[in-house]
């Protein structure tokens, strides 16, 4: 479950904390300062109400999609963007729509890998493309997390690590995450490692993020204390 308080008024702060030369819409606020969110839905329930004037913006603004789902998803997702008026077969083979497989992208040779996980992103940053699009859009269907439960601390560690990466860059992550296939420790962490939030449909500047060099540190006593009880228990 999501903390009592993360969507009452009295705690929302304004999203737009300084001007920012490319704002963007998205889910009834703009984007500013920050541009790491993690969106919290039930199921697929809303999921492309929020992400398609979302995605169909940045068509119209010239921006590169990038968007990592279950190979299970993929034709739906496709379906969805047509119906969203993209033309998906056009806009591949401009280069301006990838769709990539999370199973590849997060769990080559079957592990997570949070230094070639931070490679990867960099490599879509906008900073270091050839300059064809202004910035990228970047949506990531986290379902396969839940499957992968050996993976799910070094996931969230990379996800406050790569918070360093994305603040030197326009680019926009939306982390899609479906709140009945995660446990209550593991939302409350991702909540730690994003400093925006979509609940209810509504982004929110969220007041749990703990910057990436506090969260890491936490994370590193976590595993050294589950290390040694495990050790004592032997």
């Amino acid at each position: 479950m999501l903390p009592d308080n993360i969507g009452t008024s009295d705690r929302e702060r304004r999203l737009v904390t300084e001007a920012h030369p490319k704002t963007i819409r998205f889910a009834g606020a703009r984007l500013s300062r920050h541009r790491h969110v993690c969106a919290f839905f039930n199921g697929d329930e809303g999921v492309f109400e929020v992400l398609g004037p979302f995605i169909r913006d940045g068509f119209q603004c010239d921006h590169r999609a990038v968007h990592l789902v279950g190979a299970d998803k993929r034709d739906a997702h496709i379906a969805r963007l047509r119906c969203e008026g993209i033309d998906t077969e056009a806009s591949q083979l401009s280069g301006q729509l990838e769709i990539r497989s999370t199973a590849d992208e997060y769990l080559q040779g079957g592990r997570f890998d949070r230094e070639r996980m931070v490679e990867a992103f960099t490599a879509l940053a906008s900073g270091n493309r050839d300059g064809k699009y202004p910035l990228s859009r970047i949506v990531c269907d986290m379902d396969w997390a839940a499957e992968a439960p050996d993976h799910l601390q070094d996931l969230i560690e990379f996800e406050s690590q790569v918070n360093d990466l994305w603040s030197k860059h326009d680019d926009v992550v939306i982390c899609v995450y479906d709140l009945a296939k995660f446990g209550g420790d593991m939302i409350v962490d991702i909540l730690r490692t994003h400093p925006l939030a979509v609940i209810g449909g509504i982004l929110r500047e969220n007041p749990f993020y703990i910057p990436p060099a506090q969260f890491l540190a936490e994370s590193r006593e976590r595993r050294s204390g589950k290390e040694e009880q495990s050790a004592a228990a032997e």
